[in-house]
């Protein structure tokens, strides 16, 4: 794979930091190196310390990566919502984990995508996860293509420009939910489970921004966005706030309307693309289940 830019400045500047700039790490530097790829200024051959003049076009070749040889393949096709050679979009459906686990070697979505690369016949094959989803939550899951584009990527999560927004039905004392509200309450993990959370004063900060979408009689539908990360945080702060989701046992959600997973779906994916800068914004639907329940009480 190759990547052009023309170095722009009066002052002339090492190979090496002008790279760093453009976001290419070490390591990425050690893999031209030593796996067959290549630097090269104005059509010739140059190492790292080659001084850049104004005008200079810089290319870099990276060798393929080949694959993940222990990552298996599951020929279950995968719903695209976005494709092109550096990044990939997918609507994962809930009940497939985002990827592999000792236990869980395959049916996960890095299963799927590797697959869908083989098929394809990609020289990269290694897989990029770049958002996950849980187990039972659907939507959109970005993966790059690449480890350079993952590491641009990774560069935004960092700096909170790759924006996910949820939607969520929930049940139980609506009226305490506002038109737009946060929650602000510190979560951590619960003794008396490997896997659950609680809100604990001695856990981390976390705070859940949300709007209600939709009020019906028995449940509402509320978009929401995370400003932080926390393990289970949307299931566990609107369980704390009286409005735990429907399908979710784990979290006192209601199980009698036909949802079996928590009622939760990423479908709104916001980043910057790492090469052309272009915003790019994607939606999706919800699933299934939650526009059954939502028919139905509209009904």
């Amino acid at each position: 794979m190759e990547f052009v830019w023309t170095y722009e400045k009066q002052q002339p500047q090492q190979v090496k930091y002008f790279l760093k700039e453009k976001g290419v790490s070490k390591g990425l530097l050690a893999r031209i190196k030593f796996q067959g790829g290549e630097i090269k200024v104005n059509g010739k051959i140059e190492n790292v310390l080659f001084s850049l003049t104004y005008n200079d076009k810089v290319t870099i070749v990276i060798p393929a990566e080949g694959e993940h040889e222990t990552v298996l393949l599951d020929e279950t096709p995968i719903d695209i919502v976005y494709e092109d050679e550096h990044l990939l979009v997918v609507n994962k459906p809930a009940g497939i984990s985002s990827i592999p686990a000792q236990y869980h070697p395959n049916k996960t979505m890095a299963n799927r995508v590797k697959a869908y690369y083989k098929k394809q016949g990609y020289e990269n094959q290694v897989i990029h996860v770049v958002t996950r989803l849980d187990r039972d939550t659907s939507g959109l899951m970005l993966f790059a293509k690449h480890g350079f584009a993952h590491a641009k990527l990774d560069s935004q999560l960092r700096e909170k420009k790759v924006i996910k927004k949820y939607q969520a039905l929930v049940s139980g004392s609506l009226n305490k939910l506002q038109t737009h509200g946060w929650v602000d309450l510190p979560i951590a993990r619960d003794s008396s489970s490997l896997l659950k959370r609680m809100v604990s004063s001695l856990g981390q900060s976390a705070q859940t921004e949300y709007w209600i979408e939709k009020q019906m009689d028995e449940v509402a539908l509320v978009d929401i966005q995370l400003h932080t990360g926390r393990t289970h945080q949307i299931r566990v702060h609107f369980s704390e706030i009286g409005c735990a989701l429907l399908g979710d046992e784990m979290y006192g959600g209601r199980m009698d309307l036909g949802i079996t997973r928590q009622a939760l779906h990423c479908y709104d994916l916001r980043f910057y693309h790492p090469f052309t800068q272009e915003l790019l914004e994607f939606k999706q639907s919800v699933a299934k289940d939650m526009a059954t329940v939502l028919q139905y009480f509209k009904d």
